[in-house]
């Protein structure tokens, strides 16, 4: 099942870096395509919006059934279970006490020169929120994107959801009624981006999207970087998982199974000091395979994507991890916390083998909206600053500029602009 690089073979840092560069898939048929899409819906607004809307989820006349209406929300909760709603429950409580803990304050500096900058953070004012519901439903999302903003302080929250042939996880609706969210709509893939991004004479423009999606949908979001700001390019689900030979294979199979059961296109690599134990979590994961409702899916990701890295020794392991960057790490060896304080590239880390990924997905309580495709390098995970921005207040007195006049009067006049330095010689003469 797995596919094997071997720290002793010739090529092995090649292999890696064509790992790397494996999920930098660049599709040009899918560019071109996104990009007629979001000009169609920026120029023609309902009508363009409405066409794809019947083509590419099926919804017949959109125009009167564009909205998830209350009679909608209240049949999706009937046909939720009483453990469903009470665990729903349970995870937004843990979400929202998590990210309470996560504001800044605001803050003020001062100095001898008299100068007095006060920082605030500001809540941006609309958000609006992908939800996923192709290939699979995840309410689990709708907490994990709604809640860090409502906690930001964010008024303005609608979110899209796709519903092919109008169907759609009663879980999810009952998730986004938990959430008070009453603005929803039956749009997905990237025409629900261009309606946030640019609006229509229905839906109102927002200041941010947030929310993973296809790769459709992933497209879009970073074709629109410029006109609304975004949370991250959400590509599919990764794991990459540190083991030695002291942890049951099992888990470790079982780890690497439940993010391949996302997509196709997710991936799962191990990193192990024995080859030994690498190919029992191979017999293992063709063991638990057979008894799972995605078997095929499981079986397509592990082939294409399924990776097991075997080094001389685990100290190297932190280093190949920071090149992958993963989406999610699980650090399950003796030696946790050293490999754990060498990593700097992770969406998130889970250390130690009674600490799942799985359980990051539903109830820990951080978001599970993170980075993929090596953007770990460069992005974090959603919380509460991907809705805020700082604005600062400066005030200083007459002392201030006496002080510090002179030398700003100088470098005004090195860079040849004459007005800034005329502004403050004025107030330096009286």
């Amino acid at each position: 099942m797995f596919n094997y690089i071997k720290e002793d073979e010739d090529n092995f840092e090649h292999n890696i870096k064509s790992l790397v560069n494996s999920r930098m898939d660049l599709n040009e048929e899918i560019t071109d395509k996104v990009s007629e899409i979001l000009k169609n819906v920026k120029e023609g607004g309902n009508e363009s919006l409405f066409k794809y809307m019947e083509e590419l989820d099926g919804i017949k006349n959109p125009s009167k059934n564009l909205f998830i209406s209350q009679t909608d929300i209240k049949e999706a909760k009937a046909k939720c279970s009483e453990e469903s709603l009470q665990a729903l429950g349970l995870a937004k409580k843990r979400i929202e006490e998590f990210h309470l803990q996560q504001m800044p304050k605001d803050s003020l500096f001062s100095d001898d020169q008299k100068i007095n900058i006060k920082t605030r953070w500001i809540a941006l004012e609309s958000v609006g929120v992908y939800i996923p519901g192709g290939k699979a439903s995840y309410p689990s999302s709708v907490l994990m994107t709604i809640i860090p903003a409502q906690i930001a302080g964010v008024k303005n929250i609608k979110a899209t959801i796709p519903c092919p042939n109008n169907r759609i996880d009663p879980l999810a609706l009952a998730a986004l009624d938990l959430c008070n969210i009453e603005e929803i709509y039956k749009i997905g893939g990237s025409h629900a981006i261009a309606a946030l991004t640019w609006g229509t004479e229905t839906i109102s423009k927002v200041d941010i999207i947030i929310g993973p999606g296809n790769k459709w949908v992933a497209e879009a979001k970073k074709q629109v970087i410029g006109n609304v700001k975004i949370d991250m390019i959400a590509g599919p689900s990764e794991i990459l998982i540190i083991s030695d030979n002291y942890t049951n294979p099992e888990w470790v199979a079982a780890d690497l199974i439940a993010q391949a059961e996302h997509d196709e296109t997710a991936q799962a690599i191990l990193i192990t000091d024995d080859i030994s134990f690498a190919k029992k979590v191979d017999e293992c994961i063709r063991i638990q395979i057979s008894q799972l409702s995605r078997s095929m899916i499981i079986s397509e990701s592990l082939k294409n994507n399924g990776y097991a890295i075997v080094v001389d020794n685990l100290s190297t392991s932190a280093d190949i991890a920071n090149t992958i960057a993963p989406e999610h790490l699980s650090i399950l060896c003796k030696d946790y916390e050293i490999i754990e304080k060498e990593i700097i590239n992770a969406g998130v880390i889970f250390t130690g083998v009674w600490t799942p990924e799985a359980m990051g997905d539903y109830i820990i309580g951080s978001s599970h909206v993170l980075p993929t495709n090596g953007m770990a390098k460069n992005y974090s995970g959603l919380s509460v600053f991907n809705f805020l921005r700082r604005q600062s207040t400066i005030m200083g007195e007459r002392e201030t500029i006496k002080t510090l006049g002179p030398p700003a009067v100088i470098l005004a006049e090195c860079e040849g602009l004459d007005a800034h330095a005329n502004s403050i010689k004025l107030r330096l003469k009286d």
